[in-house]
């Protein structure tokens, strides 16, 4: 059987520590590394992919796609599905900054205690997703307006959560979406204080060690039944939970720390990696990694 070939494109000059460890944890036999990698200079390294190995022996090449900036990394990712022909080709997988794994995670989370996995039942869920122009909260928005629910994606600019918004209804027809504009000043006003006191399930996906959420906020989040954080550098992106909390109870709701949705995060990163071994076909972006999440 031939050795399973892990090349690791990362769009930042160094390749990411974390992902080559868990690339190595998940049964990669050898790993190849570029960093820098861009659109523009992706395609030979792809073709080494293509044109080494034939027959069954092309699924035990696959490629992942890594990196800080998520926009490049998606570039990079798009052009290497365009490259492949026919059934020359290898599997792929993108997830920069752990976006797509991390997302996957918090959806599977909620769904332990919410009711996401029928559209039917789902329609009434109503999420309130805060730093959702995120790279993390976008997906977040993506997932789980594709199981039906609906939707506000909070961020200091309107215009921003608007174009969030307009890029996935376009991925996801008929969603539900609401862009909300959090106010500059700590007390929550306007649509965002509607959003707070509407949603059942809360997540906040903003930059790290800024909290999005305070105790004021919390209060008024009287319907809210899951609160996900996924900041794990203090303070807290939600005043009161802990990077550690998992499906702990708190004040009527279940919260999740970053850490505690860690673990799930690290499972579908895992199997993730695995799957591109089982067919040269394979594309995984997040909402392969959400159906793959949802197996484990």
């Amino acid at each position: 059987m031939a050795k399973r070939i892990l090349i690791q494109l990362d769009c930042d000059p160094q390749p990411s520590t974390f992902d080559a460890v868990v690339a190595v944890d998940a049964g990669a036999d050898v790993l190849l590394r570029h960093g820098g990698v861009t659109p523009d200079n992706v395609v030979p390294l792809v073709h080494g992919a293509m044109f080494t190995r034939g027959g069954e022996d092309l699924a035990s090449t696959a490629i992942f796609v890594g990196g800080s900036d998520v926009a490049a990394a998606e570039a990079v990712y798009t052009r290497i599905r365009a490259t492949f022909f026919g059934p020359v080709q290898v599997g792929v997988m993108l997830d920069p900054a752990g976006a797509n794994t991390t997302a996957s995670a918090a959806v599977v989370a909620a769904a332990r205690h919410l009711p996401l996995a029928d559209p039917e039942t789902a329609a009434r869920v109503r999420a309130l997703v805060v730093g959702g122009t995120g790279p993390v909260g976008q997906r977040v928005a993506r997932l789980l307006a594709r199981r039906n629910a609906h939707v506000a994606v909070a961020s200091r600019s309107l215009a921003r959560a608007a174009e969030v918004c307009r890029r996935i209804a376009a991925e996801v027809p008929g969603a539900g979406l609401e862009p909300v504009e959090m106010p500059a000043t700590a007390t929550p006003a306007g649509l965002f204080r509607e959003a707070l006191a509407q949603a059942d399930l809360i997540v906040a996906a903003g930059a790290a060690g800024v909290t999005l959420l305070d105790a004021v906020g919390r209060d008024l989040a009287t319907r809210a039944q899951v609160l996900i954080d996924l900041n794990a550098v203090p303070p807290a992106g939600i005043t009161g939970i802990v990077a550690t909390d998992k499906a702990k109870a708190a004040g009527g709701a279940v919260v999740y720390g970053a850490l505690g949705v860690g673990g799930t995060k690290m499972k579908i990163h895992r199997a993730a990696i695995a799957r591109l071994f089982e067919s040269p076909a394979a594309a995984l972006d997040a909402e392969e990694m959400l159906a793959i999440g949802e197996a484990l």
